[in-house]
């Protein structure tokens, strides 16, 4: 869909303006010196007629054709933001979907342990409790607002740097890098009395959602697989606990290699 004139930002006007002023520009100046060279030996009258003709044609024609592939190349990276974002966004709650948070969570741990940084932080993973009967008794319109209602009383909770993604279904997760244990448990606990604090009316009536966490909290090198796996075991817990509550655990130590023996040749 094109651009619209009047939609575009004071820095994209000063963006097209500049490809177009210098672009015209670096027409003209070459166009001079092919002139200069070919009619230099030429009388003075017949040289200023030609570098007459050598500044204005190129602007006639350069100028209007620098704006329009501006234009044009702008709305190619709007497009491919919207592709970018589209690929990487769930559609129903417009959070992040599972391949895109599993990918930036990765990130974010493979980054730290090629820094041999300390790594801290929490992964918690969220389940709507008892969300079939939401769609059995009401339908999946008002299921897929109940979703909607649950992600916006997670994101309040959030800092700056945390990760939302839907992970399928009503399971979320939210990644929280350099997160204390006293931090995550704080955030894991608000999300709860969030999610159950949330005005939900299906129908007129009133309905209360709620939802079980379960989190894992790490202080070592870990990769996200490992990382999830330790925090869907803890949910499951909340879940058998009677839900709407927050199980966490740190990650249990890194196993020794059974290959390993101190004091022997590896």
């Amino acid at each position: 869909m094109p651009v619209s004139l009047k939609k575009l930002s004071p820095s994209a006007w000063l963006q097209l303006a500049g490809w177009t002023v210098f672009g015209t520009l670096g027409c003209v100046a070459a166009s001079l010196v092919v002139t200069i060279a070919l009619f230099r030996h030429a009388g003075p009258e017949m040289l200023d007629l030609a570098l007459i003709e050598a500044t204005v044609v190129p602007i006639l024609l350069a100028a209007p054709l620098f704006f329009y592939l501006t234009l044009k190349l702008r709305e190619l990276a709007v497009v491919n933001h919207k592709l970018v974002v589209a690929a990487s966004t769930d559609a129903l709650t417009a959070c992040l979907n599972r391949g895109a948070f599993s990918t930036r969570v990765e990130n974010v741990l493979s980054r730290e342990i090629a820094r041999r940084q300390r790594a801290m932080g929490a992964l918690l993973v969220i389940d709507a409790d008892h969300f079939k009967s939401v769609n059995d008794r009401f339908g999946h319109a008002e299921g897929d607002e109940a979703l909607r209602i649950i992600v916006a009383a997670i994101q309040p909770c959030l800092r700056g740097d945390d990760m939302l993604g839907r992970l399928g279904g009503e399971e979320f997760a939210v990644f929280l890098p350099g997160a204390s244990p006293l931090n995550a448990a704080d955030i894991a606990e608000r999300i709860r009395r969030s999610v159950a604090d949330a005005p939900f009316r299906p129908g007129g009536y009133s309905h209360t959602l709620t939802v079980s966490v379960g989190g894992a909290l790490f202080d070592r090198p870990v990769v996200f697989e490992e990382l999830f796996r330790v925090a869907d075991l803890h949910l499951y817990e909340a879940k058998g606990a009677g839900r709407n509550r927050v199980e966490l655990a740190p990650m249990p130590p890194e196993r020794t290699p059974s290959w390993y023996h101190p004091g022997l040749p590896n």
